[in-house]
């Protein structure tokens, strides 16, 4: 395991979750791992991004076939074990610094915000996801982002990333054990 993969997320207020990653520059590069669906694909999910307010996100979720070696899904995410869909809406996008967007199209979906911001050959990127309805979707989607972002970082430095559902198995008992039973959403 890299040390990269120890930086945790915090909670930072009711629903929502604050990880932070210095990846690999230049600030371009990580944009285009976030916006270009081939390079998206290789750590999250691919599929089209309309690039302005109001434009439409497709991503389409392989994350058993993210990586190598890997274990089967938990139980409780084994509808995630073949590919899966989801929408959402751009909320806002300043090309190379900042894509915010819907985590689905209904109004009450989540959102998710990127902040890239230069550190001399690095990047500091700061993913807030927001609007968390329960405490269990924020210790899920802070494991989510943590692995994903883990892949993310080992692509970009050119390493091979450890298996996805074995390392978000991982991250999300230790997210139990970081994250308060008395958080309200």
């Amino acid at each position: 395991m890299n040390a990269i993969n120890e930086n945790f997320g915090v909670v930072t207020g009711p629903g929502t979750v604050r990880i932070e990653r210095t990846l690999p520059g230049p600030i371009e590069r990580v944009w285009a791992y976030l916006t270009e669906s081939d390079k998206r694909g290789s750590w999250l999910a691919s599929g089209g991004m309309q690039l302005h307010a109001g434009g439409r996100v497709d991503m389409e979720f392989r994350n058993s076939e993210l990586t190598e070696n890997d274990d089967a899904p938990p139980q409780k995410y084994a509808q995630y074990a073949g590919p899966s869909q989801m929408q959402g809406r751009i909320i806002a996008c300043d090309p190379p610094r900042l894509l915010e967007y819907t985590w689905g199209e209904a109004d009450s979906d989540s959102q998710v915000r990127f902040e890239l911001t230069p550190r001399g050959n690095d990047v500091q990127l700061v993913v807030i996801h927001s609007r968390l309805a329960t405490r269990d979707d924020m210790t899920s989607v802070a494991a989510g982002w943590h692995t994903h972002l883990g892949i993310l970082a080992d692509r970009l430095a050119g390493r091979t990333p450890p298996g996805f559902w074995a390392t978000h198995t991982r991250v999300e008992a230790e997210y139990e054990k970081r994250f308060p039973r008395e958080m309200s959403s």
